[in-house]
């Protein structure tokens, strides 16, 4: 955001290889500059809409705003790849959207509202996850993660065996088929086709959801994100097990090598424009009950996707 507060200058991220998206983004872009706003589209747009002579958009300076077409994958990805704290606007072109905030009709409506000010952010927690491999004191490997934090095994491989430590302190040693660590915005992906409790997406913590383990005692642990979280992969007979971050990207791991996992100085900011609340969106999303639809942007109810 500039210094006075207003919007100046707009980055556009669309679903990748989606044509669908791509054509929108251009639209938007035109529809944008008509309003006198600096816009940059993502590089496979910019292919896709035959302008690959404009200035692509740069995570490392994404202006004032960002609006991510497509879905929450499309969010993940955004979220994950900026260097600086900009709100990001979400817009649903998928099926389930927990995290995108406005469908595509509402776009127009949406940024005449925001370029007016007419919004709030909602400050999200995103985790830093750093690799080190076995004896190294150095990480070989940064990443960040929005959604969550996954160890787990190859599909033909056996159960792995974990240590997991928090603030230094032994928490378990334990088999299973791998661990999740999530975010409260992750905790209604994997997490919860895990197992792991709903959590609401303001409240400063981590969730541990071990997958499958061999004891059945063990089960998810929620904890204050501010710990030191240290996951050490014990098993060393060769079976391939990777770490994946919100399932887009990754590495693999090997016997000895340490995970480890905390809360970053950034956070996401996500855009509010619409009204609804994470329980609203619980209630349709999830199908709770209570009422069908979803607040529109004119206070209307409208239906969810």
């Amino acid at each position: 955001m500039s210094e006075t507060g207003k919007i100046h200058a707009v980055g556009i991220v669309a679903k990748e290889e989606n044509r669908e998206a791509a054509a929108l983004a251009c639209d938007l872009a035109e529809w944008l500059r008509r309003r006198n706003l600096e816009v940059r589209l993502d590089r496979t747009t910019l292919a896709i809409c035959g302008l690959p002579e404009e200035r692509a958009f740069d995570p490392a300076a994404p202006g004032d705003l960002v609006v991510a077409l497509g879905g929450d994958g499309t969010i993940l990805a955004v979220a994950r790849s900026l260097s600086a704290e900009v709100p990001i606007l979400g817009v649903n072109l998928g099926a389930l959207g927990f995290l995108t905030e406005i469908q595509r009709a509402e776009l127009y409506p949406a940024l005449v509202q925001v370029l007016d000010g007419g919004f709030t952010s909602e400050s999200r927690a995103l985790f830093d996850v750093q690799v080190s491999r076995r004896g190294a004191k150095s990480a070989a490997h940064v990443f960040h993660a929005f959604n969550d934090a996954v160890i787990t095994k190859s599909a033909l491989a056996r159960i792995i065996e974990l240590t997991l430590r928090v603030d230094g302190q032994v928490v378990a040693n334990f088999r299973s088929d791998g661990l999740i660590i999530s975010t409260p915005t992750g905790s209604t992906a994997y997490n919860l086709s895990a197992g792991g409790p709903i959590l609401d997406p303001r409240l400063p913590v981590a969730v541990l959801t071990p997958i499958c383990p061999h004891a059945l005692s063990l089960r998810p642990i929620v904890i204050p994100d501010s710990t030191r979280i240290e996951v050490t992969l014990e098993s060393d007979r060769g079976d391939k097990v990777y770490l994946t971050l919100d399932g887009q990207e990754g590495t693999s791991l090997g016997p000895g090598d340490v995970v480890r996992v905390g809360r970053s100085a950034r956070p996401v900011r996500l855009v509010k424009v619409s009204g609804r609340s994470f329980y609203d969106n619980l209630r349709a999303k999830l199908r709770w009950g209570g009422l069908i639809g979803l607040t529109g942007l004119d206070g209307s109810e409208g239906g969810s996707s």
